[in-house]
């Protein structure tokens, strides 16, 4: 019945109540395809591996999702699925790369906020778990995530999830795929995107990965002479003020520890700058907290 109303919207006799059955039947699919999206994201991380034979079977009408000529819900939905895939089955998973890390790729910059970020969001579940697979489509996944990164309009309400889960999915390469980049520029980068504050979610991964990263004095992080450290502290401050909304409280504990570390380590007049760059408020909020 949808084909048969899409066709006769270009006959002159369409009228508006039909054109209304249309937009109601066309809300109907979408919720339909949502419920199938959320049983299959359920079934999959269930069974996880155990669930692949069906998955097989069901590719064949996932796959079609992914053109062009579909809804944005239904691209959506379609990713999500690979998404759930590629997240809980790891490496049983890297069998399906090649069939949908491409779509992956190319819908990073959809036009839909939500179709970019369920890809973006994918591209990073790549980076972590795709290993020696995922290699070979580093340079391209860097180039569409800074296409979302570098929007002008990211930080835009529709855009900002997107945003986020592009900026967590350029940590992840720069923790996964060190060796393969280069992580002298790319490392900086990713810094300057933090802290992120739209997806509550990939702000904790995001975080606690930059604990890490600081917990090994990364050099790349850091920089010559400690000279991102001011931007790493900066960052420290407005996720702990931030209270539990930016990270969990186990990262924000390693927050403190780690300030309090650099107190005793760092010289006086690296401590200060350090500090002085901070905004006043922050000052005082930290300096109660390293006091306590």
């Amino acid at each position: 019945m949808c084909a048969e109303f899409r066709e006769r919207a270009r006959a002159e006799d369409f009228d508006a109540e039909e054109g209304e059955l249309l937009k109601e039947e066309n809300e109907q699919e979408e919720e339909l395809f949502d419920l199938v999206g959320d049983c299959l994201g359920t079934l999959i991380k269930t069974f996880k591996a155990s669930f692949l034979p069906f998955f097989d079977e069901l590719s064949s009408y996932i796959t079609p999702m992914l053109g062009k000529d579909k809804t944005a819900e239904e691209r959506r939905i379609a990713i999500c699925i690979f998404d759930d895939i590629a997240e809980h089955c790891q490496e049983a998973a890297l069998k399906y790369y090649d069939t949908y890390v491409p779509f992956l790729l190319e819908a990073c910059n959809d036009e839909s906020s939500d179709v970019r970020q369920a890809a973006v969001y994918g591209v990073g579940l790549c980076a972590e778990y795709g290993g020696s697979v995922f290699k070979p489509l580093l340079g391209e996944a860097l180039s569409r995530l800074d296409l979302v990164i570098r929007n002008p309009n990211s930080q835009h309400s529709d855009n900002v999830m997107a945003y986020d889960n592009a900026v967590s999915a350029l940590g992840k390469i720069c923790q996964f795929h060190r060796e393969s980049i280069d992580a002298q520029q790319l490392v900086p980068a990713w810094l300057g995107c933090l802290p992120i504050k739209g997806d509550l979610i990939e702000a904790k991964v995001v975080h606690d990965l930059l604990c890490s990263m600081v917990e090994r004095s990364d050099r790349e992080l850091l920089g010559p002479n400690n000279q991102y450290l001011p931007k790493v502290v900066a960052v420290f401050a407005e996720v702990i003020c931030a209270g539990k909304d930016l990270a969990t409280e186990q990262t924000t504990s390693r927050m403190i520890n780690l300030l309090r570390q650099l107190q005793q380590t760092l010289p006086p007049s690296t401590l200060a700058s350090t500090w002085s760059s901070l905004q006043p408020q922050q000052q005082l909020a930290l300096q109660f907290i390293l006091s306590s």
